[in-house]
């Protein structure tokens, strides 16, 4: 995955060094997100051209840049699952675990593969921020757009869930 290209006079070396920093939490979010890496790596691309464009408007103190970022491909993501002629590749992204199994770390177990892939989008999503960015509870209510208490319910809600997929798989 590579930046877009400098194109404008706007793209800064302050914008350029924040991107490469984050390039791979943002593609790999979206992975996480798409389950493909054909649709991430596109996703991705539209992302930074979107901060590319908004990058004068970037507070550092309303969020960090990782955050930031992860909102506009949160928002970019589901602006393509919202998309009428796309909603069948989406249907056959969810379908396909090899996917998922890519997004993850390497060395999942099946087993780990098999309860991750039970759960619903939401729960995965919410892992995949807390657990998998490490973002804190404050981010990740950024980028899903609620309060920090409805992330830690919600996280351990998928957490009990995987918890007990994973007691079934084994």
């Amino acid at each position: 995955m590579t930046l877009p290209a400098r194109r404008t006079p706007a793209f800064s070396a302050s914008f350029a060094a924040t991107a490469e920093a984050h390039l791979d939490d943002v593609y790999g979010y979206l992975v996480y997100l798409t389950r493909d890496r054909t649709l991430a790596e596109d996703l991705a691309a539209e992302t930074f051209e979107k901060a590319l464009k908004l990058w004068k408007r970037f507070d550092p103190r309303r969020a960090s840049a990782r955050t930031w970022l992860c909102q506009i491909a949160r928002t970019t993501a589901l602006d393509w699952f919202r998309s009428e002629e796309r909603r069948h590749r989406r249907e056959e992204a969810v379908a396909r675990p090899e996917a998922f199994e890519a997004a993850l770390s390497e060395g999942l177990s099946s087993e780990l593969e098999a309860a991750l892939g039970s759960l619903s989008a939401g729960e995965r999503e919410v892992i995949a921020l807390r657990v998998l960015l490490e973002l804190d509870g404050e981010e990740a209510a950024r980028v899903l757009g609620i309060s920090p208490t409805a992330v830690s319910t919600r996280l351990s809600r998928a957490l009990t869930k995987l918890e007990e997929r994973m007691t079934v798989h084994v």
